[in-house]
C-alpha cells in the first residue's frame, strides 16, 4: 500500500460511496476507463479485491469497506491540511467546499458566480446532492457547508435561514385545470401525479403540504430526475408537485403551468447547515455571510 497514491483513495472512495463506477466518473469529471484503471491500480496495490459485483450491482468486500473507512480518514487529514493552508492565504486563495440538494442547481451556481466575481482567486468545489447524499457529506465531514430545505434534526448543526423556497403544482398549459382559481385541494385526488423519489427534500416538503391529503393523492410514477418530471408533466402524463425554482423558465416561455390551488404557494426556507464543530476556513465563512446578507435578494 507504500505506493497508492491520494488520486487513487479519492477516486475509489467517490465509487464506493456511489456504487457506481459511472456517477464517480460524472462526479469526478473523469472518464468510467479512467475512474476503473485507478481504483484497479488501488486494488492491486491492496492485493484484494476491494468490490464484488452481484447481478447489476457492486457492493464493497469486507477489506473494500476497511479501505473505505482508512481512505476517508486519509482523505479529511489532507483536506485538513489544505484548510490550515488557506487560513494563511484568507479568502481570495480558499476553495470553497459547498454541496446543495438538486433543486438549487437551477440558481446556485449564479449565486457562486457572484460570490466568485467578488472574491477573486477563489476556488469553487460544487456538488449537487439528494437529501441522503447531502446528510451523508455532512455527517462525514466531506463539505464545508451545505444549502437544503430542512436540515436535519439529528446532527449536531447550525442550521441558518437566508432565502424563501417557494413549492407549487404545475401542469402542463393545456390540461383542464390550468387557468382555473382557488382550486381546492381535494380536486388533486382526481389527477395522476409524477413525483420525486420519498427522502427527497421535495418528497418531504410535498407530505407536509398535503397532510391528511397525501394518502388520497393518487402517486402515478416517481422520478429521481426533476427535469424528467418536467417533461414528463408537458407530455401530459400528470401534475407535479415541484419548487418554483426548477420551473421558471417552462412557465416563462408556456411550457409549463402554475395551478392556483388553494393553500399553494407552500412556502419553506432554504438554509445553510454546517457542523456545529466544524472550523470554517475564511472562503466558508464568507460565502455564508454571503448567503445570509444578499442572497434572498439574488434568487
Amino acid at each position: 500500500m507504500m505506493n497508492a497514491t491520494l488520486r487513487q483513495l479519492k477516486v475509489f472512495e467517490a465509487v464506493a460511496r456511489n456504487l457506481s463506477f459511472s456517477r464517480a466518473a460524472e462526479e469526478l469529471h473523469l472518464t468510467q476507463p479512467a475512474v476503473s484503471i485507478q481504483v484497479k491500480k488501488l486494488q492491486d496495490h491492496a492485493g484484494l479485491p476491494l468490490f464484488e459485483q452481484l447481478g447489476k450491482k457492486i457492493h464493497l468486500t469486507p477489506a473494500g469497506a476497511e479501505m473505505l473507512h482508512a481512505s476517508r480518514v486519509i482523505i479529511q487529514q489532507f483536506r485538513e491540511v489544505e484548510n490550515t493552508m488557506t487560513q494563511f492565504k484568507g479568502v481570495s486563495g480558499g476553495t470553497l467546499n459547498v454541496a446543495v440538494i438538486s433543486a438549487g442547481d437551477y440558481f446556485f451556481p449564479r449565486l457562486l458566480v457572484e460570490f466568485a466575481s467578488r472574491h477573486t482567486g477563489v476556488t469553487l468545489n460544487f456538488h449537487v446532492c439528494n437529501r441522503e447524499e447531502l446528510l451523508e457529506q455532512l455527517a462525514d465531514n466531506l463539505t464545508d457547508l451545505a444549502v437544503m430545505v430542512r436540515p436535519p434534526l439529528d446532527q449536531d448543526t447550525v442550521n441558518e435561514p437566508f432565502a424563501p423556497h417557494p413549492y407549487v403544482i404545475v401542469a402542463a398549459p393545456n390540461h383542464p385545470l390550468a387557468g382555473r382559481k382557488r382550486i381546492p385541494v381535494a380536486r388533486l385526488a382526481r389527477e395522476a401525479f409524477v413525483v420525486r423519489e420519498k427522502g427527497s427534500d421535495t418528497s418531504n416538503s410535498m407530505i407536509e403540504a398535503f397532510g391528511d391529503h397525501m394518502a388520497e393523492l393518487n402517486i402515478a410514477m416517481e422520478i429521481r430526475s426533476t427535469e424528467t418530471i418536467k417533461q414528463a408533466v408537458m407530455a401530459g402524463m400528470g401534475v407535479s408537485f415541484l419548487s418554483a425554482h426548477t420551473i421558471r423558465r417552462e412557465v416563462q416561455d408556456g411550457s409549463l403551468a402554475v395551478l392556483n390551488v388553494q393553500g399553494f404557494p407552500m412556502m419553506l426556507n432554504w438554509y445553510v447547515v454546517h457542523r456545529k464543530s466544524k472550523r470554517l476556513p475564511p472562503v466558508a465563512q464568507a460565502f455564508k455571510t454571503f448567503l445570509l446578507n444578499d442572497c434572498a435578494e439574488l434568487i
